[in-house]
């Protein structure tokens, strides 16, 4: 049975152990993050077109930048995601027997609206300018807010309407919610030499003797990270690594594995590992079903 533990985590990133696994099982975890964890994304965006006299003034819908840049812009904005709250539009009480091009109900989509004006000194249109028409707590996250969509200035205006659906990263990078996501084996530090050891000691860097154990191994999760920084001054091509020769080295832990990734801010990094391990049970699931049915 795989065992896991939360080594650091906070909001969008997380540091995972994995133990009594391998590769094989650990890998599958990181294509579901990418490809299976379910996520909100703005999928359709509706922009209104023509030219505008406001107060005498005349303002045009003609921004510095083609519309479908700003769509792709937009797609890739943090939507918050709450699974037990939203469906899938193939799978909506309300929405799934219908056309495609019908559907889209509050059970399964999230309807923004935005129209903003440029200024003289030019007005950055940012993702806080989208207005949820919902439930305030839907809204862009405050620390996101700020990300930037287009500038306009005096005379320029953008209005537009976007729908964000429940998808997977598989059909659309926009519906991937991690990034930076990668697995290492789980590593110790071992003195193989003492006397060659104080070469990377008398550096004065992260790692001291006194961070090893009376048996000379460094098992600390966080420390051997500091220690696998610190052997790099001492490796091959260093002026210290010709005497030093793996006077302390590293050894991987059989079957253990340290996962990490940061997610997009459209859901907690620990919701998206829950989901992702969700995803693929249900797909192991399926299998064993199949294995049944055939034999």
């Amino acid at each position: 049975m795989v065992k896991t533990k939360v080594i650091e985590e906070n909001d969008e990133k997380i540091r995972i152990l994995l133990t009594d696994t391998d590769r094989a099982f650990v890998n599958s975890i990181r294509r579901s993050l990418i490809s299976d964890t379910p996520k909100m994304a703005i999928d359709t965006v509706r922009f209104e077109m023509g030219t505008f006299e406001i107060d005498g003034e005349v303002w045009e819908t003609d921004g510095p930048i083609p519309d479908e840049m700003i769509a792709q812009r937009l797609a890739m904005l943090p939507i918050p995601t709450r699974h037990d709250e939203f469906y899938f539009q193939d799978s909506c009480p309300t929405c799934s027997e219908l056309v495609v091009e019908d559907r889209g109900c509050p059970l399964c989509t999230m309807l923004f609206t935005c129209k903003t004006f440029g200024s003289e000194e030019g007005k950055m249109v940012t993702a806080g300018d989208l207005s949820f028409l919902g439930e305030e707590g839907l809204s862009i996250l405050e620390k996101y807010r700020p990300i930037p969509i287009t500038k306009l200035f005096r005379g320029q205006m953008i209005e537009f309407y976007a729908t964000a659906v429940m998808g997977r990263g598989r059909d659309h990078a926009k519906w991937s919610p991690v990034c930076g996501i990668a697995f290492t084996p789980r590593y110790i530090g071992v003195i193989n030499i003492k006397s060659r050891a104080k070469i990377l000691w008398d550096l004065g860097l992260n790692i001291t003797a006194k961070d090893f154990g009376s048996d000379g191994r460094l098992e600390d999760i966080d420390k051997v990270a500091q220690l696998i920084d610190d052997l790099h001054h001492v490796g091959e091509g260093t002026e210290e690594g010709r005497e030093f020769k793996d006077a302390v080295a590293l050894e991987e832990v059989p079957r253990e594995f340290i996962l990490s990734f940061e997610t997009d801010g459209s859901m907690t990094a620990r919701v998206a590992f829950e989901k992702a391990i969700q995803e693929l049970s249900g797909r192991f699931g399926n299998i064993k079903e199949d294995f049944e049915a055939v034999l």
